[in-house]
This record gives C-alpha cells, sequence and structure tokens, in this order.
C-alpha cells in the first residue's frame, strides 16, 4: 500500500497503531501475493491521496471498488479514461445534466472533482476480481469511519453525500451542525428511479457551500 504523505497521515496516526490496522495490513498484503486484487496497490489511497483533509469541501460514499479488470483506480464510482462508463456513474451523469445541465464526458475519470475537494471515499478500499464484497468485514471499513469522523470534525463546512443505504447508515457518525447532509437512493440501475433521480444532489451541495462562503464545486468534467 503506497504511504500517505498528506495531511491525512497526521489525522489517522492513531489508527496505523491499532490491532485491527496491523490485521488489515497483513490480509490486504497477503491478497496481492495471492490472487488479483483491486485497485492497484499504488491506488487504494487515491482517495486520500488526491484530496487532502484540509481541501475536502464535499464527501460521496461509495462502497467496495469496481471489482472487473482495469476499472477501480481508488476513487468512489470513477473509472479510468479508456474504460467503459459503469451503469451508476451514468445515471449520475443523467441527474447531473438534469439538476445543472452539464452534458455528460465521454469517459468516468473523476479526478477533476477530487482535485476540487470531492472525497471519493469507498468504505472498503480492496477487493478481490470478480468478487463484490470480498474484503468487507476485515478492517477497512473502521479504517474509512475513521476518515469520515475526522471529516467531520472539521469547522469549515462540508457536504455529506449518502447515496444507498450502506452510505446512509453512515449519517450516525456525523455531529457536525455545521455541515450538510444530502440523503438519496442509489443510482444504481436497481434502485435510481426509486429517489436517486430529481434529488438535486449537485445544486444543493454547491448552494449550502455558497451560502457557507466557500467557493462552489465545478461538477462538469473536461473530455
Amino acid at each position: 500500500m503506497a504511504a500517505i504523505s498528506n495531511d491525512w497521515a497526521k489525522a489517522l496516526e492513531g489508527e496505523f497503531k491499532k490491532d485491527y490496522y496491523r490485521e488489515l495490513y497483513k490480509f490486504v498484503k497477503s491478497e496481492y501475493s495471492r490472487v488479483p486484487v483491486y485497485p492497484p496497490s499504488e491506488d487504494i489511497f487515491n482517495a486520500l491521496h488526491y484530496t487532502p483533509l484540509a481541501n475536502v469541501k464535499a464527501v460521496i460514499l461509495g462502497q467496495d471498488p469496481y471489482h472487473e479488470p482495469g476499472q477501480a483506480h481508488g476513487l468512489c464510482f470513477s473509472v479510468q479514461k479508456g474504460v467503459q462508463v459503469p451503469p451508476s456513474l451514468v445515471n449520475m451523469y443523467k441527474e447531473l445534466e438534469a439538476d445543472l445541465g452539464i452534458k455528460p464526458p465521454s469517459h468516468g475519470c473523476l479526478e477533476s472533482w477530487a482535485k476540487q475537494g470531492v472525497l471519493l471515499l469507498n468504505t472498503i478500499l480492496t477487493v478481490e476480481a470478480h468478487k463484490a464484497m470480498s474484503h468487507a468485514g476485515k478492517g477497512w471499513e473502521k479504517f474509512t469511519d475513521a476518515i469520515i469522523k475526522a471529516v467531520d470534525e472539521k469547522p469549515e463546512p462540508v457536504v455529506f453525500m449518502l447515496f444507498g443505504r450502506p452510505a446512509r447508515a453512515k449519517k450516525e457518525l456525523l455531529h457536525n451542525t455545521g455541515h450538510m447532509v444530502i440523503e438519496a437512493a442509489h443510482p444504481s440501475p436497481l434502485s435510481a428511479y426509486n429517489g436517486f433521480f430529481g434529488s438535486r444532489p449537485f445544486s444543493r451541495a454547491n448552494e449550502y457551500l455558497v451560502s457557507r462562503g466557500v467557493s462552489p464545486i465545478d461538477w462538469a468534467i473536461s473530455e
């Protein structure tokens, strides 16, 4: 796993010393040596690398990484350029167009959001190839809960965008009344019509940030 070198290292230093993290580290290292695991090991902490804690304006939570070759690169919902845009992200793009009139790009790489302060965090950071949720219950959830709590402690306003039941369950970790929580159904084709479409999360996030004196996020993604 690539070392965390920005301000997240200080915020999470207590986690690295805990027994669960030592066991998690051993498990992940063993899995990478044994079977195909995604994302590539150097990309596991990309959500933190691209979005330092001090820069976080918004959080979008995913569950675990895409589990087919070439998809996952450490940012939830995002895939590298040249990879087919996954169905959930297609639906996010549809809502983005309906909400803000932004035309969908031809690719699914969300690095531009991450670089603007959108923490694209999966709650489980690794997965065995072809086996969704295969690394659930190994310790990642405790680690990413610590990340969520660290963001919640920020004095600056943050928008938490919680899509789907697993993400919405993390609301219990949030106690800072200076932040905004947007809840909606998951953008998956199975649930997008049950409350994701029409939820206007992108404009609502920007309206809140601007109302608190914070520059809005440019949700448009260049080609």
